[in-house]
């Protein structure tokens, strides 16, 4: 069986991405396998470059397909941010409840219909030095007046998906189905099927 080392130590991506793989023939690995690495700095400018990035630095250290994603949230009222510093935003050690704060201040008096967001996931995966798959996901909602739902996580709770009339934290199983990540990594699985 072909192993696929997962580049995150991200706990919730980790679950929701063994879900989408649940039937994929690989034997999926994270970075909690290897030795221990120091992580290697996000300098793209994209989600796209920061995937590569990353898939790139750790498959200089695994001897296999490695797959790495970059994602994050763009909201059109602040011009696409967050963005590719969706998990720094404001600092590396914000909590979400101060970047959930900071991002209603600056979205206050917009209304409903501009606060247009979308989240984008960006995949990557490489082998040796080359690129062998990539591809992108992108769900469009809109952010919530306030947060909401106890599932999912990062900017979960204030990203409202119109379809299901709820945030994607409220939104159970249902979130596996229709994220951002769930079509990148269903995609990839799609793949991977093709290589066997």
């Amino acid at each position: 069986m072909r192993s696929l080392l997962l580049a995150t130590t991200n706990l919730d991506k980790v679950r929701e991405v063994r879900a989408v793989l649940r039937d994929v023939p690989v034997e999926l690995l994270t970075l909690a396998d290897l030795p221990p690495l120091l992580e290697p700095e996000e300098t793209g400018d994209t989600f796209e470059a920061n995937a590569r990035l990353k898939a790139g630095y750790y498959a200089g250290a695994y001897a296999g397909l490695v797959v790495s994603e970059d994602s994050g949230l763009e909201i059109d009222a602040l011009q696409g941010e967050p963005g590719v510093r969706s998990a720094r935003y404001l600092s590396p050690h914000a909590t979400y409840g101060e970047r959930f704060a900071d991002l209603f201040r600056r979205l206050d008096g917009v209304p409903d219909a501009q606060r247009t967001a979308r989240f984008v996931c960006a995949l990557a995966v490489v082998e040796g030095s080359a690129v062998r798959f990539e591809t992108c996901g992108v769900v469009e909602g809109r952010i919530a007046h306030t947060p909401a739902g106890t599932g999912g996580f990062g900017y979960d709770p204030i990203f409202v998906y119109p379809p299901l009339c709820c945030t994607l934290a409220e939104a159970g199983a249902g979130k596996d189905t229709v994220s951002h990540r769930a079509q990148a990594f269903g995609a990839c699985a799609r793949w991977l099927r093709d290589l066997e």
